[in-house]
């Protein structure tokens, strides 16, 4: 973007990484570094050391309550605020000296554009395209985005899925290498909702965008994201892709079963193949009513939010171990931030 104010939006949001990155983009040169980021005002303490490393061609998520830090954080990697202290690298500039050029390199999502309203939507994007050295062919990014039959309709007579793909348009009108998504599909019936998780898979599977996205949707980043950073009380808490969250859980499996007086029975256990295995031997026949419930990406997230409050004085140990883990491009599994 050619601005230095960030765009009025009713919402904003932020970033992380940790562990190695996903095959496909494992290797590849990081568009996004951070090394013990912190921000404060004056004795509150909002940032608390937090690492990052996004690769290219990623989706990658932070999820974390609100007051966790996220809407600092990715103001400060858009270049919209100053840090406090601590390294930052968005591609391959310090966002805080970065330039008309590099704002040109970068996408903004945010919740609700508020000043475009009575724009048609073609007249809109033909406006925005004036911004850009080589901005995308309004035409061709109508279709992209499903808005083609749309094109004269005033945004303001638009649904709220549709808006929110003129949204997506005015973000990736300048060909960014790297889009922030802020709560992107908030509001949006399932339908609408499909389609924009489908239209951002293939910006990143087939047009190479890296896509930063922050949600307190779960659901969403699961189905989206490459890797997920769960942000809380200025930290990092856990990063990794959605499975190896859902293994992280310190909650255990639950098994559920009908024992065979009849009564409905449960049991809580870290091997629920063995448990599963041992009632099979004991019943000598099929096991009535068995549910194994595995710990979810959910269970990982409540965990780690119900944990915040309880390392008060940011000497759990877990900065300097996190560290270590990026830098030797290992999963340290937990962090502090």
């Amino acid at each position: 973007m050619t601005t230095t104010a960030r765009p009025e939006a009713t919402t904003m949001t932020t970033t992380p990484a940790a562990v190695t990155a996903p095959a496909a983009t494992a290797g590849a040169t990081p568009v996004v570094e951070a090394r013990d980021l912190r921000m404060s005002y004056g004795s509150t303490h909002v940032l608390r050391g937090v690492d990052l490393e996004i690769r290219r061609g990623e989706i990658f998520a932070l999820l974390g309550p609100n007051g966790a830090g996220k809407t600092t954080t990715v103001e400060i990697l858009e270049g919209f605020r100053q840090r406090s202290a601590g390294e930052v690298r968005v591609l391959g500039t310090d966002p805080a000296r970065a330039d008309d050029a590099w704002r040109g390199r970068i996408g903004l999502v945010l919740q609700s554009w508020r000043d475009h309203r009575r724009w048609q939507v073609a007249e809109l994007l033909t406006h925005f395209a004036t911004y850009y050295p080589d901005p995308r062919d309004p035409a061709e990014l109508l279709d992209l985005v499903g808005l083609t039959h749309q094109a004269r309709q005033r945004v303001d007579r638009l649904s709220g899925g549709q808006r929110r793909r003129v949204d997506v348009a005015l973000g990736i009108i300048g060909r960014p290498e790297l889009l922030f998504l802020d709560e992107p599909t908030t509001g949006f019936d399932p339908e609408a909702r499909r389609d924009f998780h489908d239209l951002i898979e293939r910006l990143a599977r087939t047009e190479g965008v890296t896509i930063l996205l922050t949600t307190h949707d779960l659901a969403e980043a699961e189905r989206l994201a490459d890797r997920i950073a769960m942000l809380v009380d200025g930290r990092i808490r856990a990063c990794g892709t959605p499975a190896e969250l859902a293994r992280r859980a310190a909650a255990q499996a639950e098994v559920r079963w009908t024992a065979p007086d009849g009564r409905p029975r449960h049991e809580r256990t870290a091997d629920p193949s063995g448990l599963v295995w041992e009632l099979h031997r004991e019943t000598a026949g099929p096991i009535a009513d068995l549910e194994v419930r595995r710990p979810t990406l959910e269970d990982t997230y409540l965990h780690m939010v119900h944990r915040q409050g309880t390392d008060t004085d940011g000497t759990d140990g877990t900065d300097d171990a996190h560290r270590t883990g990026l830098a030797a491009g290992g999963d340290t599994g937990e962090a502090a931030a």
